[in-house]
């Protein structure tokens, strides 16, 4: 039987200090409890067991989305000191589960929205302060070189044709390659917006418009698939300075092909999706067919078939507003543009000549694409050298739209084999 003297471990106390330390670190709670008196310390006792234990101590939340909670709702009430000794604290190197410059950039962001561009403003002045006192302010910046970068830097090539593309610098701030994402016939760069964004996190990400797409200059007359590697050679010239990694998807897969064949310096691995090595007589009469289509009639007239082939049955039925966007993309692009590229496919013939591909190249296929079905993956990944093949369950045609986390996914591990 222990006696009055004997000391207890309190453990509820013990568990929220063993918190309150590990949020804003030992010198601060140090000091604050070594102010504690016969007034106060059943206050601190109180919000050690109650705040510190009773609700930093719950696993329902991961600490850094708690550590952003408590920013976004000090600021939205003004509570500026609260806000600074929980801000210190996530940024403090050492502490537990710190936020990072970035991620307190983007909780200050969200807190325009909500809590108002007044205290966004404070809260960015008084965490350029504390960064400062923590040794890690921010160097200079020009105000109008910022961007979103859920989209990235708009551009265009200095030579002409004139070319568009997005780039997207690593948020690690140290890319370990850069990745040229190349899109469908129909569509533009945007086509790759949610796996760019999952590749920018550890890469540098350009997404191009293929000439006639997008913002990219329509052409005069029918192209080549040599002449969209040539435009897409200068522009790796132009952009990421050496070799990359080329993503293609349908119409981007056969640029990568010939841009691998006759510009192999440009490219360090491909990834070669929902592709194929040549259309046989059926599917270059159906090409043939839909640009005859779309020369009488316009995209209009083929957009919702298009968008049978490019999605499969169940996400067009659950995702039905995902693909009005895309059909609406593909009606936006410029007729000339949409023909004159689809001309240049209907000259693929890259089967004999696959064995001369020698870059690391990953191959994927969606289970329910009839446009480019398996055995056409299938070709590909046997006639290239060391090629892996990878299946997407059930996604048909524009498998980075229908299943962009899993493909992301596929990428990231491809490329970290790199």
């Amino acid at each position: 039987m222990s006696r009055p003297e004997d000391p207890v471990f309190q453990h509820d106390f013990e568990r929220g200090m063993r918190n309150r330390r590990a949020a804003l670190g030992d010198a601060w709670v140090d000091k604050s409890i070594a102010k504690a008196n016969t007034f106060n310390a059943e206050f601190q006792h109180f919000i050690t067991e109650y705040a510190w234990h009773g609700a930093w101590g719950r696993p329902g939340l991961d600490w850094k989305t708690r550590r952003v909670l408590v920013l976004a709702v000090t600021s939205a009430l003004g509570r500026w000191d609260e806000f600074e000794i929980h801000l210190r604290g996530a940024l403090t190197p050492g502490n537990a589960h710190t936020l990072t410059p970035d991620e307190v950039r983007e909780a200050l962001i969200q807190i325009a929205i909500y809590a108002g561009v007044p205290a966004a403003n404070t809260g960015f002045a008084k965490a350029v302060q504390i960064l400062r006192e923590l040794g890690m302010e921010p160097q200079p910046h020009p105000a109008d070189q910022a961007w979103h970068t859920g989209v990235g830097r708009s551009v265009f090539t200095h030579t002409r044709p004139k070319l568009h593309a997005t780039v997207r610098e690593a948020r690690n701030k140290a890319p370990a390659h850069t990745l040229v994402f190349s899109h469908a016939l129909g569509q533009d760069g945007s086509m790759w917006d949610l796996v760019a964004n999952e590749l920018a996190a550890g890469h540098r990400v350009i997404c191009p418009d293929t000439r006639g797409h997008g913002r990219s200059q329509t052409p005069a007359e029918p192209l080549t698939l040599t002449e969209l590697a040539a435009d897409a050679a200068r522009l790796i010239d132009e952009l990421a300075g050496g070799p990359v990694v080329w993503v293609g998807l349908s119409m981007g897969g056969l640029i990568g092909q010939e841009l691998a064949l006759r510009h192999p310096d440009k490219v360090k691995a491909l990834v070669l999706a929902n592709t194929t090595s040549g259309y046989d007589e059926v599917g270059r009469e159906a090409i043939g067919q839909r640009i005859a289509t779309v020369e009488s009639h316009g995209l209009g007239a083929i957009s919702t078939t298009t968008m049978a082939r490019f999605f499969s049955e169940d996400f067009r039925r659950n995702q039905a507003a995902a693909v009005a966007r895309h059909q609406r993309l593909l009606e936006a692009t410029d007729p000339d543009g949409y023909t004159a590229c689809a001309a240049a496919l209907c000259d693929a013939d890259y089967g004999y000549r696959l064995g001369q591909i020698r870059v690391p190249t990953l191959v994927v296929a969606g289970t329910a694409d009839q446009t480019t079905p398996i055995e056409a993956a299938q070709t590909l990944a046997r006639g290239i050298p060391g090629a892996q093949l990878a299946l997407l369950e059930g996604c048909a045609h524009l498998s980075a739209v229908e299943q962009p986390q899993a493909f992301a996914e596929l990428l990231s591990e491809f490329v970290a084999s790199l």
